[in-house]
């Protein structure tokens, strides 16, 4: 495990290091997760090994410093991600984000784009969510004030995420859960859409097979975005179906730019 200040109080993100060739991959999980818990399997998988890995905890989850004093929006975690991958000594990663973490890794292509040769998309988020109480996931404790999630409703989300779920979800900071869930639904301006339709890197978006096209599939095949179907699949693609994710996985980074 390494690690990197990335705020001016000396806050650290925290990754899990794997050697091998570079260009460097970053893998960025979704809100609530950690890296090495769920990227461990593809990144090690025979399709996918042999990268310089960094399996990264963003600012307030998983193994990396939960500071209550962070405002925890997509900007904030792409600029920390920013430092984290300067002080590891790379100009430029491969980029495979996760849900949330696909989000983020969309903002910082945006924000640092020479620093992001190619973005992997697993189920990210695109579009602001309505927040809607009693779900799990984001929309659900975006329903929740910061007082309110505080002071018993992250008891709540807990019984309703489940015991997977919650297993790295109890490591995150309640405050960097609750503002990240909040900024997540409430999307970047520009949305991650936006920013993702106008990003000349090679994109690939992957979706469960199950859940049909992501909605505006074909603007993103026109924009260039390969959009890529994983089969026996939910929104966790990499864990349920570790072979099928580290095929669509490996035949993007591998593949030349549409535009």
């Amino acid at each position: 495990m390494l690690e990197a200040p990335v705020t001016p109080n000396g806050d650290r993100i925290r990754w899990v290091e794997l050697p091998g060739a570079e260009p460097a991959r970053l893998y960025l999980h979704g809100l609530g997760s950690s890296s090495p818990a769920y990227f461990a399997a593809a990144a090690t998988h025979p399709l996918l090994a042999g990268r310089r890995s960094l399996l990264l905890d963003l600012l307030g989850f998983g193994l990396s410093d939960r500071p209550a004093d962070r405002a925890y929006t997509l900007e904030e975690h792409a600029d920390a991600v920013a430092a984290a991958v300067g002080a590891a000594g790379l100009d430029s990663v491969e980029v495979i984000g996760h849900s949330m973490g696909g989000a983020v890794a969309i903002v910082l292509a945006h924000r640092h784009p020479r620093l992001v040769t190619r973005l992997l998309l697993a189920d990210a988020n695109l579009d602001p969510i309505a927040p809607t109480p009693l779900r799990p996931g984001s929309s659900g404790i975006a329903s929740y004030t910061e007082e309110q999630f505080l002071n018993g409703g992250r008891e709540e989300v807990a019984e309703r995420v489940g015991p997977f779920w919650w297993s790295t979800m109890r490591l995150a900071g309640p405050e960097a859960l609750h503002r990240s869930a909040v900024h997540l639904a409430r999307a970047s301006v520009p949305t991650m859409r936006e920013m993702l339709l106008a990003l000349d890197h090679p994109r690939t978006f992957l979706h469960p097979a199950a859940d049909g096209e992501p909605a505006g599939a074909d603007a993103l095949r026109a924009a260039g975005v390969r959009v890529v179907a994983v089969p026996d699949s939910g929104h966790n693609l990499m864990i349920d179906n570790p072979d099928g994710f580290a095929e669509a996985a490996a035949a993007a980074l591998a593949a030349p730019p549409l535009r």
